[in-house]
């Protein structure tokens, strides 16, 4: 992934982003062999081999951590109100950040990495990676209510709908479900529960493609191993996570009926990378 030269370089402890401009524009930096003196000159670490005062930039070592984020935190890297990050739950000296979004209200799976390939690659709707969500709703949604979340609702930003339901159980005030997307709009699992009749009282998130959350405690975090990292890009290049996202490491003891899922049709209807559930 592409990013400013200032950057890299900043990040690689080799001098602030201030010094780092003064460098490029001193002629001090190269790129590949060729000297680099534009301010807005872009290179990828793992691509290209970048030198400051004929010291080679080392690659930068992938971090890629597994977070069951709590209700309560941001899912950014600072936040302007002062409010808690899921950055502050790990701790971490190396640069990370979040692959897509939790909104505050929201939990469970939340991955953090310094790898933009893969953050693009899980986030993009155009790859269709799926994510299972274990929605609490209230009320009792019929069949036909499930049948209408596949179908497709219109929403006030435009039509959206659900790759796959399931009722898990019951809670008492309502309905588990499982829920499953391929895009991501601003709380679009929570808009789309409201717009059938049946508002989101909870909304954890357990499943990103083949990666299950499992029962890792709220939040903690653990590394992911190099096999789940080769299976995220795996799933990303449409082989894995097609039929596999079902929130089969949530509550024990639900009950499997209404289980329904739409057709793949290759396309989507609108997403957002960065969208909050």
């Amino acid at each position: 992934m592409q990013e400013r030269l200032q950057k890299l370089i900043a990040q690689a402890g080799l001098a602030s982003r201030r010094r780092a401009e003064e460098l490029i524009a001193q002629g001090l930096v190269q790129v590949n062999g060729e000297t680099v003196t534009e301010l807005g000159a872009k290179a990828d670490l793992e691509r290209d081999t970048i030198t400051v005062q004929g010291k080679k930039l080392p690659s930068p070592r992938r971090l890629y951590l597994l977070i069951n984020k709590p209700r309560g935190y941001v899912t950014t890297v600072r936040d302007p109100q002062g409010r808690p990050t899921v950055l502050d739950l790990v701790g971490t000296r190396e640069r990370v950040f979040p692959v897509g979004r939790l909104d505050i209200d929201s939990e469970g799976l939340l991955i953090l990495t310094n790898d933009g390939r893969l953050a693009y690659l899980l986030t993009h709707p155009r790859f269709q990676v799926e994510k299972v969500y274990e929605a609490w709703v209230h009320g009792k949604p019929r069949p036909e209510d499930l049948a209408a979340l596949l179908s497709g609702v219109l929403l006030e930003d435009g039509p959206a709908r659900v790759q796959a339901v399931e009722v898990l159980g019951t809670w008492t005030g309502g309905s588990r479900l499982a829920v499953t997307m391929v895009e991501g709009r601003k709380r679009e699992v929570r808009r789309l529960l409201a717009a059938v009749g049946f508002p989101v009282e909870r909304l954890i998130r357990r499943r990103l493609g083949p990666l299950p959350l499992g029962r890792l405690p709220a939040g903690r975090f653990r590394p992911l191993t190099a096999g789940e990292v080769a299976a995220l890009y795996h799933a990303a290049a449409g082989e894995g996570a097609k039929g596999k996202g079902r929130a089969s490491d949530g509550p024990t003891g639900r009950t499997r009926s209404h289980h329904l899922r739409r057709k793949h049709c290759g396309g989507h209807s609108g997403g957002d990378k960065g969208a909050s559930y």
